[in-house]
């Protein structure tokens, strides 16, 4: 019910912001004069801004699955996937979430944590990260992915990605449109100056709104850091953060980078998903657990 009312929530706060936008500037005048629907528009950017963000979160767990070829861990093969399991179980009952899926895949060290719900999510650590870290360094990554469960990062991530991306598919409309009137002169309909400026402004919007889903992605990863330091103490999260600084962390598909415990970055910092280890390994210093 929480989740329900915070989707309406944010998307009645879209709504109303938009429209003190276009009131304060005196747009909403001069768009109705020339008989441009921009509450037609709102309610589409709405629905376009979220379609997209709410498919990819209700498919992430089988996306996750299909992209990385996990196996799912149903029953214990051998003492490797008891412990898992166990572990799992133990931090799910700490922050009070259902069991997740758990399941292993081949692959540099890596982990994540994915899923529409969290009491019905998907936690799954690589190959290369079971070999390379010891028992208490592979729990505290599980007490940071199990807090990101706890947290709910998956569904506010979904959140602010469509929060931005109506921005973008609405801005860039409202901009097509002014230029289209004003430097092409077109009376009627609209032409191709409105069809090029909205494509070059979501391409450029777009780019900006990443950077604050980058800011926020890299946020909730000192936020997990922290989960996982209430957990089961500081020290194994920086130890575990110490060992993935010393050998080639683990990439993910592209769908599922901000969701892992280490990330490739980007071309630059602003759009990054992970913060820097170091930085991490400093806030977890900071806490004095």
């Amino acid at each position: 019910m929480k989740r329900i009312i915070l989707f309406v929530a944010t998307n009645l706060a879209v709504l109303v912001v938009l429209s003190i936008v276009l009131k304060v500037f005196g747009l909403d005048r001069a768009l109705a004069a020339q008989g441009f629907q921009y509450g037609q528009l709102l309610v589409y950017s709405l629905v376009v801004g979220f379609t997209g963000a709410i498919i990819s979160l209700l498919m992430s767990k089988s996306i996750a699955k299909w992209t990385t070829g996990a196996q799912m861990i149903d029953t214990p093969r051998n003492e490797a996937e008891a412990w898992l399991l166990d572990t799992v179980r133990k931090l799910a009952n700490q922050v009070g979430i259902n069991m997740p899926e758990v399941g292993i895949y081949e692959g540099p060290a890596n982990a994540f944590a994915t899923g529409a719900f969290k009491n019905s999510a998907f936690v799954a650590v690589s190959s290369g990260l079971l070999q390379s870290m010891n028992h208490e360094e592979v729990e505290a990554v599980l007490g940071h992915e199990i807090s990101h469960v706890a947290n709910g990062d998956m569904v506010t991530l979904t959140l602010i990605q469509g929060v931005v991306n109506t921005f973008v598919v609405f801005l860039s409309r409202i901009v097509g449109s002014i230029v289209d009137r004003t430097v092409f002169r077109t009376d009627r309909g609209t032409g191709p100056g409105y069809f090029i400026t909205v494509m070059v402004c979501q391409i450029v919007f777009g780019i900006l709104a990443s950077m604050i889903v980058a800011w926020f992605s890299r946020w909730r990863e000192f936020r997990a850091d922290a989960g996982s330091a209430r957990l089961l103490g500081a020290q194994p999260m920086i130890h575990a953060l110490q060992r993935l600084a010393g050998i080639e962390a683990g990439g993910l598909p592209q769908a599922m980078n901000a969701f892992g415990i280490a990330g490739s970055g980007g071309f630059m910092a602003l759009f990054a998903s992970h913060p820097p280890i170091e930085q991490r390994i400093a806030a977890l210093q900071a806490t004095g657990r």
